[in-house]
């Protein structure tokens, strides 16, 4: 507690506050179907309000064989160029068919068809599929109405990655990224700070500081999160330092002086982990970067040593 208490007091304000940003929505799909207009129409919603991308290497799944074994499947997939067992537990009475119509199904003793297998193996796929994070952009027109998969159509390091050797046994895949429009502002109150006048004023600088952030500077600060976090391959920008003074609308982010910006991916349906050169492969990710290099300032991240 000595060295924590320490800590604090070398700190400069008695309040800091960090944006906090999070995808909430996604679309995934092999690179190849962005010129496949009609697939495409199946996502049309919610690529629309998909400004993030990530270009990536995605694992190879295919499904072997399915026997039943009694009240279990036992499911033969090659994830990756490795063998897999999937074990399903099924319901008293009930038996796997095959047909070349249907593929694997699953009926009951009345002959009633319950359950087809791959949409389960799917699911369960999921928690052995990586995707290798090697590019990250985003796109946002005019009040928002260009998306992702606008920039992805002329995009090219998209068309360089795809005549590059893939890793083997991947896909070239993307990842659409919606980010959560309802910012949310961290706060951290620090009652050993060196200046510790201004506790109510700095307040409510921050709550102004949240909703005069617009979307547009949140995608631009999620985006640069994400390249300094992940550093992949082929991103050359952002990739050292974090925000980028280049940029007008990052340089005004900059300006109203969060101590910290967080950008988060989480999504329970997303169906693959992340990962990158550089971070280790995971469902949850969390990109957490002070925004101003004196220490004196860092309210969020306290280490002893």
């Amino acid at each position: 507690m000595d060295s924590f208490k320490k800590n604090l007091e070398q700190k400069s304000f008695d309040v800091e506050h960090a944006l906090s940003m999070y995808a909430n929505s996604f679309c995934t799909l092999p690179a190849e179907y962005i010129y496949e207009k009609e697939i495409l129409k199946e996502y049309e919603d919610v690529i629309k309000r998909c400004h993030i991308y990530m270009i990536g290497y995605l694992s190879k799944a295919a499904l072997v064989d399915i026997k039943q074994d009694q009240r279990k499947l036992k499911v033969e997939c090659n994830v990756a160029g490795e063998t897999k067992i999937i074990e399903l537990e099924m319901p008293d009475n009930y038996t796997l068919y095959f047909d070349d119509e249907s593929g694997y199904y699953v009926k009951d003793k009345g002959g009633n068809k319950r359950l087809t297998p791959k949409e389960y193996i799917n699911s369960l796929l999921s928690k052995h599929l990586e995707f290798d994070v090697r590019y990250i952009g985003q796109a946002y027109g005019k009040d928002g109405n260009r998306n992702a998969l606008d920039r992805l159509l002329k995009h090219e390091t998209l068309q360089k990655i795809a005549l590059l050797p893939k890793p083997d046994n991947t896909t070239l895949s993307l990842l659409l990224l919606e980010v959560e429009p309802n910012n949310k502002l961290v706060t951290a109150m620090n009652p050993f700070a060196k200046n510790k006048n201004n506790y109510g004023l700095r307040i409510k600088v921050g709550l102004d500081k949240l909703f005069n952030t617009t979307e547009q500077e949140r995608i631009s600060l999620f985006e640069a999160a994400l390249i300094r976090y992940f550093h992949p391959q082929f991103n050359k920008e952002f990739k050292d330092s974090f925000p980028s003074t280049n940029l007008k609308v990052l340089q005004d982010c900059y300006k109203k002086d969060f101590s910290a910006v967080f950008a988060e991916i989480f999504i329970d349906e997303l169906p693959f982990k992340l990962r990158s050169e550089k971070i280790g492969v995971s469902h949850y990710h969390c990109a957490k970067h002070n925004l101003h290099i004196e220490k004196e300032r860092e309210a969020f991240f306290y280490s002893d040593s």
